[in-house]
């Protein structure tokens, strides 16, 4: 597909049967397709294919690599993504289809990738009620990862001028499906060890979810832990190993992330080498960092030494995770 960072014509898709089979096809062939929630417009791409998530951070011109909530069209689908304990499954039966998204440990079957999850062992998931929405994810059979579909920092959008107005020439097509009608993003719950904790205010009332679950809701990470989900700090997931950055030598057993073509002294005496892109391509680096860094923390080696990559585009997110991975613990 195309790449988010050069210009291109950007596709208006009509609602019909015509409009969600291009989309969908898009959205398999790791394209960039904007379409319409009943929350606010999302940036969708497929949420099993890292290079079409990296795409994503591409044209938001996002900062960090924050956690993605991955769009499913039912609850059993969800289930082969994520680990529903009872309080989950209760809210998923009762708001699904729903602006509620729920951040749940990741199943055995979870094809949500590494980069979507910021590399951390939970998902977040959203079955949305917008039956456009509905209609794109069935045709499209997997994973949807959409934050909205707005340069980063920016007003969420609501209707396809405000996608185009922010993303034109830098996604494939947005899926017109007109206004959306809750206007704020979903409510974010966190169902995992411990009580049920709100990540974030949204389309869904705390009062209706207590309700429900008959308790009231924490508020934010528990422990000051890693955000799990967006509008929070970026993630940080960090490996075992100790992680040392700008490496222009390696020490004999290290584990190496390399950038580009050249490596740097020493290299031939690593326990481990991974190259997240041997042409120094950002977006195929991005594609590759979670899944890197943790198959280099699972060689045991105590230093994952990592080569210089620029900051430039994709390259300041790049290294803002590494910097978070390499922060004192």
């Amino acid at each position: 597909m195309n790449d988010p960072g050069s210009m291109l014509q950007t596709a208006r898709l009509r609602a019909d049967a015509a409009g969600l089979a291009r989309a969908a096809d898009i959205l398999r062939r790791g394209g960039l397709v904007a379409f319409p929630t009943e929350t606010v417009y999302g940036l969708g791409a497929d949420a099993t294919d890292p290079q079409a998530v990296a795409r994503i951070y591409a044209a938001k011109e996002r900062p960090s690599f924050n956690p993605l909530i991955a769009h499913l069209d039912s609850l059993e689908s969800a289930q082969r993504q994520g680990v529903f304990d009872e309080t989950a499954r209760r809210l998923a039966e009762a708001f699904w289809p729903g602006p509620l998204t729920l951040v749940v440990p990741v199943a055995p079957t979870c094809t949500v990738s590494h980069l979507a999850r910021a590399g951390l062992d939970s998902v977040g998931l959203r079955v949305p009620a917008h039956p456009l929405a509905h209609a794109l994810l069935q045709a499209t059979g997997r994973p949807v990862a959409a934050p909205s579909a707005n340069r980063s920092g920016r007003v969420s959008p609501t209707d396809a001028e405000h996608v185009l107005g922010d993303l034109d020439g830098r996604i494939d097509a947005v899926l017109d499906g007109g206004a959306s009608q809750v206007g704020v993003e979903s409510t974010i719950v966190a169902c995992l060890e411990g009580p049920p904790r709100l990540l974030r205010p949204g389309g869904v009332p705390r009062e209706a979810i207590e309700t429900l679950i008959g308790t009231r809701l924490e508020s934010g990470a528990e422990g000051g832990r890693s955000p799990l989900a967006p509008g929070m700090l970026a993630s940080h997931y960090a490996p075992r190993a100790r992680v040392r950055l700008n490496a222009t030598h390696v020490e004999a057993g290290e584990a190496v992330l390399l950038f580009g073509p050249d490596a740097p002294k020493g290299a031939k005496t690593a326990r481990m080498t991974l190259n997240l892109s041997e042409n120094g391509d950002l977006m195929e680096a991005a594609a590759h960092l979670f899944s890197y860094l943790r198959q280099l923390d699972a060689s045991g080696a105590a230093t994952i030494a990592v080569s210089p990559i620029p900051e430039t585009g994709l390259g300041e997110a790049i290294n803002d995770r590494l910097r978070r991975a390499a922060a004192e613990r």
